[in-house]
């Protein structure tokens, strides 16, 4: 087989995989969107582009989902430069021109507010993020989209969970659709059910450029990294415990938790088994007398 031969190959085979990912990634966007009513009829999205992989495939999928979806809705990337030292601005700007979608790049010098707030040594994120959530949100607003979507994917989520579990002493994550605390702004996040390595794969495969952040992304010792690294390793030595640990984010039962703010542990008196299991979480149970009932919530 000739050299020329050999790249034919192979090229025929990175686009098997690269539309293989596609429907892949275009299929669990579609059922994110569906199951919380991100986009509907008439939205404007405003598609939040960092430059990283997850931002790109983010857009890549929503401008193909555009084309087929039975609603209407309106898509403009926006990106905020914020003056980082190297910032290669030409990159973005004509990455969108190519694929012809509206966009705005916003220009924004947080990168010295954060240098000269945070102490050397410490994480920038809390703040960086606080900034530039703000001048997004400004924007939005400015433009009338009534929805902000986010690059934040699957492994995000979990991660976030564990940050707040083992460092914040909660449990709570990134929602797939939120409104803002000032109630004006929508927030989705698309990417809610797809893997981080399904996206690093096809932002590969479509040669996405990739613009890395040297304000945090070059920080040793981030807490999230630590824990992006023991999912990781959970992932490679036990297949299928990322996934059973998502799924348990959409099946809470609060009552066999401990948050007497969630749950009326104080008000929870013996009852039949109807109420006792409505107030539980407990679906599908058969009326019973309450020996049964306290057998079944035993377990």
């Amino acid at each position: 087989m000739s050299e020329a031969q050999d790249l034919e190959l192979e090229q025929k085979k990175r686009k098997t995989r690269q539309n293989k990912l596609q429907k892949r990634l275009r299929r669990e966007m579609g059922r994110a969107i569906e199951d919380f009513n991100m986009i509907e009829d008439g939205d404007k999205v405003m598609v939040c582009l960092s430059g990283g992989k997850d931002s790109y495939a983010m857009l890549d999928i929503l401008m193909n989902l555009q084309k087929s979806a039975p609603i209407s809705f309106e898509l403009v990337a926006v990106n905020l430069d914020q003056k980082q030292p190297g910032f290669p601005e030409h990159i973005l700007p004509a990455y969108l021109e190519g694929i012809g979608i509206p966009f705005k790049v916003l220009e924004r010098d947080t990168y010295s507010v954060v240098k000269s707030v945070v102490p050397e040594g410490k994480t920038t994120c809390a703040l960086c993020s606080r900034l530039r959530r703000g001048t997004l949100y400004g924007y939005a607003e400015e433009i009338g989209a009534n929805k902000i979507a986010l690059g934040h994917h699957r492994d995000d989520i979990l991660e976030t969970f564990f940050l707040n579990m083992f460092y914040g002493g909660k449990m709570k994550s990134m929602p797939p659709k939120l409104v803002s605390d000032d109630g004006k702004n929508m927030v989705i996040r698309p990417l809610a059910y797809a893997r981080e390595k399904d996206i690093a794969a096809y932002a590969e495969l479509k040669e996405f450029p990739i613009i890395p952040c040297n304000l945090c992304g070059s920080q040793d010792g981030l807490q999230r990294q630590v824990i992006k690294e023991m999912l990781q390793d959970w992932d490679q030595r036990f297949p299928g415990r990322i996934e059973t640990m998502f799924r348990s984010l959409q099946n809470v039962v609060p009552s066999h938790l401990a948050d007497t703010e969630l749950f009326d542990f104080k008000g929870l008196q013996l009852g039949f088994a109807h109420g006792i299991a409505e107030g539980n979480g407990l679906r599908g149970v058969a009326a019973a007398p309450v020996p049964e009932m306290i057998d079944i919530l035993s377990v």
